[in-house]
Parts: C-alpha cells; structure tokens; sequence
C-alpha cells in the first residue's frame, strides 16, 4: 500500500511526513529562535539545491543523482518550510487518529511555532 494517496483519499489533506519538535519548557523565545533557525536552514537549502545534494550525496546510500534529486524533493520543499493551514490539519488528525487508535497513549496537543 502507497500510504500518501490513502491518507489524501481519506482525509484530503496531505500526509505529515515528519516534523521538528523543540522542549516547551524551553520558553517562547528558544522556541522561536529553534524555529527561526530551521525554517533559514531549510530555506538556504531549497535556494542551494545544487550544493545541498552535492552535500547529501554522502548519504545517499549509491543511489543515483537523478533518483536522489527526486527524493530529497519529496521530503523537502514548501511544505517542510510552512505546514499551512491544511498541513497543520493533518498534523493534528493524524495525532488524533493516532491517540484513537491507542498507538499513542496520550492526546497530543501541539502548538506550531514560526
């Protein structure tokens, strides 16, 4: 099964992928300035595309450019610089479905910064 057109047939909203997680107790202020810093990061890398899979080929595990280029896109591009309304969404349902379906024990409430 291809999980991402099952969750956008069920729900139609795109499938979170992953996501960043910074401490509450950490206060608003290194939360923002975390979140500040990986949205620049991310953004440094989508303008440098080049040069970052020139450095993420290290890892690529013999894959070929071609076939890297296209996966790294999968995983980075807008959505993972801002989620958007429809993105925070599905975040939260999957949460929730997660938590319904006892895999997480508790309700997560989350909280998007940046």
């Amino acid at each position: 099964m291809t999980w991402g057109p099952w969750w956008l047939a069920d729900t139609g909203l795109p499938l979170p992928l992953g996501g960043n997680v910074v401490r509450r107790d950490l206060g608003p202020a290194v939360m923002d300035q975390v979140a500040r810093d990986l949205k620049a990061s991310i953004e440094y890398s989508l303008a440098h595309r080049p040069s970052a899979l020139a450095h993420a080929r290290q890892f690529n595990r013999g894959i070929s450019d071609e076939r890297m280029d296209t996966f790294v896109g999968m995983y980075i591009n807008q959505w993972t610089v801002d989620y958007g309304d429809r993105g925070r969404q599905a975040v939260r349902l999957l949460l929730d479905r997660g938590h319904q379906a006892g895999v997480i024990p508790h309700r997560v409430d989350v909280q998007f910064i940046g």
